[in-house]
């Protein structure tokens, strides 16, 4: 049995790396346990043919589907979790969102908080990972106490062009809020270079704002703090009255060993966070820990999401294109009531991006001019919490995700809106062939934006965790993840994870009685 802690935080992604540099000032004794390593930093890291063709950094691991089929999730166990890979846009969600809001395919539920009370830790979050943006421009943005941290990222002259054609059609174009280390006024000042090896690689300049860099490596600069890698927490198990966490299970390589800590944190994901909770099964919790609700697992989302590439008449020549995103029709338009979604630009792809999504008969001639004419799109739909949408796992522990979508209509209405405008924006659907990538909606293994499988409310009966994220069945286990959201919204979901870390921080601070001591520090 190793030492005693005073938190274990079980992941090193957007929740868990946030809530570590968000306790590490307190003085108190940390332990963050990550299942992976540190991501090698070689010239791999930017070399799409591995990245994308050979899924060089995605894990071997392999679920279930409701069709009993397996697949390999586009999940990578990293220091820094997703956020080593991620595109890094960090939108907050908008006013709305936190309410009841009737969709095509049902009703997306309110949270038991408003926007009002994340707020100042949305801003908070995008001070730490360094958000880009333009205040004013996004018409369904929420209101906000203070400008954004950092300006917004400039488009490059395509993009550029691109916006100024979406103003010409009436659409109200607006900058991306992006986390990202760049000074475009000072390059010295800055580590990001500005290149199209962003979105969806990991960043050898550290220059993308992940977890990693931003939030674990200096919360190790504190000596109360230790990083254990390549430590696969298996099962947590509860002491005598079966009210609160004992012991925290560990495989590493191999060899099982244990820790315990006054409070717990999961923050592995969520996939991989109700699983955990569901392999804890014991005597006491015979559904799996903190599942008296039989919530855990539940109302699995990953929104609806698609990849479009539309060829532009003259080439593009942009780098860093993920800086233009349209929110007209993110309540609906003028023949439809309800929402549809959002738009925004994807990275620039390139001929071995598109071959991961082409037939192999695809001619190589053909792939080069379409990744020099492309443009690329990302189209969001919000997804709907069904409860039949779940993580369960078998005796093996294996992951199984069923999962039915429920709100495909305004996705395909979204589709059909921008491929309508593809004229009016100097690109053409004429030139590209039947095989192409255009329009291809995101696979089940995709789970970039899951959430939802272990939601927070009022109510023990029919949600897992109270309003600070704590399980309504046991005193000292947490889950701080995307896996407390009652419902997905239609737009990233990094930035209130991010957030969320920082709110829920503030109440574990409180619970130790550290508040005082981490706020003189950050202060020094």
């Amino acid at each position: 049995m190793a030492d005693h802690y005073d938190v274990i935080i079980i992941g090193t992604g957007a929740g868990g790396g946030t809530l570590a540099h968000r306790l590490a000032p307190s003085g108190k004794k940390l332990l963050v346990l990550e299942r992976g390593g540190y991501l090698p930093r070689e010239p791999e890291n930017w070399d799409s043919k591995e990245v994308f063709g050979k899924e060089r950094y995605v894990t071997t691991d392999q679920w279930i589907d409701k069709n009993g089929e397996r697949f390999r999730p586009h999940a990578q166990y990293y220091v820094g979790g997703n956020t080593k890979f991620y595109g890094a846009i960090l939108f907050r969600l908008r006013e709305r969102d936190f309410e009841e809001v009737r969709h095509y395919g049902g009703i997306s539920p309110a949270w038991p908080i408003g926007y009002a009370d994340m707020e100042p830790y949305y801003a908070e979050a995008e001070r730490l990972y360094l958000v880009h943006g333009e205040a004013g421009e996004d018409h369904t943005e929420p209101w906000r106490a203070a400008p954004f941290p950092y300006p917004a990222v400039s488009h490059e002259p395509r993009i550029q062009q691109l916006h100024d054609d979406f103003v010409k059609t009436g659409h109200h174009p607006f900058h991306l809020p992006v986390g990202v280390d760049l000074n475009e006024s000072d390059p010295e000042a800055g580590r990001c270079v500005r290149c199209d090896r962003f979105d969806g690689f990991p960043c050898l300049t550290d220059g993308k704002a992940d977890a990693h860099v931003l939030c674990i490596r200096p919360a190790l600069e504190h000596d109360n703090v230790t990083l254990e890698t390549h430590a696969k927490v298996v099962r947590l198990e509860t002491g005598g009255s079966g009210r609160s966490v004992s012991r925290v299970v560990v495989d590493r390589r191999g060899v099982e060993d244990a820790y315990t800590a006054d409070l717990v944190v999961v923050s592995c994901g969520a996939a991989e966070s109700p699983a955990l909770l569901l392999r804890s099964a014991d005597d006491r919790h015979p559904n799996g820990l903190a599942n008296s609700s039989d919530a855990v697992g539940r109302n699995y989302m990953a929104h609806i999401n698609s990849g479009v590439i539309a060829i532009s008449q003259t080439p593009n020549d942009t780098k860093f294109q993920k800086t233009l995103g349209v929110n007209d029709y993110y309540w609906g338009a003028p023949d439809s009531e309800l929402p549809l979604g959002h738009i925004q630009m994807l990275g620039k792809s390139d001929r071995n991006i598109l071959r991961a999504g082409a037939p192999w008969f695809a001619p190589g001639v053909a792939l080069d001019y379409m990744a020099k004419h492309a443009l690329d799109f990302w189209l969001t739909t919000e997804d709907l919490p069904y409860p039949d949408n779940r993580i369960t796992v078998d005796r093996q522990g294996t992951i199984h995700l069923s999962k039915t979508f429920h709100n495909e209509e305004p996705h395909r209405r979204l589709l059909a809106k921008l491929k309508g405008l593809l004229g009016h924006l100097g690109a053409s659907e004429r030139m590209i062939p039947r095989w192409s990538v255009l329009d291809q909606r995101i696979p089940l293994a995709g789970i970039a934006h899951q959430c939802g499988t272990v939601r927070f409310g009022h109510d023990p009966r029919s949600s897992v965790l109270d309003v600070n994220c704590k399980a309504h069945d046991l005193d000292n286990l947490y889950v701080v993840d995307t896996s407390f959201f009652p419902s997905s919204s239609a737009v990233n979901p990094a930035l209130t994870a991010m957030a969320n870390a920082l709110r829920v921080g503030d109440h574990l601070l409180e619970r130790l009685g550290a508040r005082v001591a981490a706020e003189e520090v950050a202060a020094r």
